[in-house]
């Protein structure tokens, strides 16, 4: 695997460079920490979320139900790879029936899951 090319820091004005997942460099990493408090702050807990104690149940037998990979994107390439978060297919943004609806529900791997979420669907 080849090395990622470095990319500008999100600070602005800074000619400062970051590789990886770092948003910040060095000299600007604490507020990549305030950024992540304040998007939790707004986002509020999973619970507050609905993803409880009673999603909890479900997600754990969904997934004992459906053990693998939905693999929507073909990422995996004919590899088997165990799911391990439930996802709604169609993002429910607070629709009750939506968010408890067994045919909007599919398993993925953490990869898959974040890709899917990166590309906003």
């Amino acid at each position: 695997m080849g090395t990622q090319a470095p990319r500008p820091c999100k600070a602005p004005g800074c000619s400062g460079t970051v590789r990886g997942e770092a948003r910040y460099c060095n000299r600007h990493a604490d507020q990549e920490i305030e950024d992540r408090r304040l998007y939790d702050e707004r986002r509020g807990t999973s619970a507050s979320r609905g993803y409880g104690s009673k999603w909890q149940k479900r997600r754990k037998v969904f997934l004992a139900l459906n053990p693998l990979c939905n693999d929507p994107d073909q990422r995996h390439e004919g590899v088997t790879v165990a799911a391990t978060v439930v996802d709604h297919i169609k993002p429910h943004k607070g629709d009750e029936d939506l968010f408890w609806d067994p045919n909007n529900l599919q398993a993925l791997c953490r990869r898959c899951h974040d890709a899917k979420t990166a590309k906003g669907l």
